[in-house]
């Protein structure tokens, strides 16, 4: 790990801190029979069935996993 040879003052280390920033999620929506859901982008998402039982995982369309 690097160590600093000298204290950095506080107005430095703070003007640092500065520079991180938080992005917003990007979300898709997709309206699937009638109901609007949002998901993230290129990510498997879970298929249930009417009464909410996780079947399996699928992303474009194919079947990645089992839930």
């Amino acid at each position: 790990m690097a160590v600093p040879k000298r204290r950095l003052s506080r107005a430095n280390s703070r003007a640092r801190r500065s520079q991180w920033k938080a992005t917003p999620v990007q979300l898709v929506k997709t309206i699937e029979n009638g109901k609007v859901t949002y998901s993230l982008p290129h990510r498997a998402r879970v298929v249930e069935d009417a009464a909410g039982t996780p079947l399996f995982m699928e992303y474009k369309g194919r079947k990645v996993a089992d839930a």
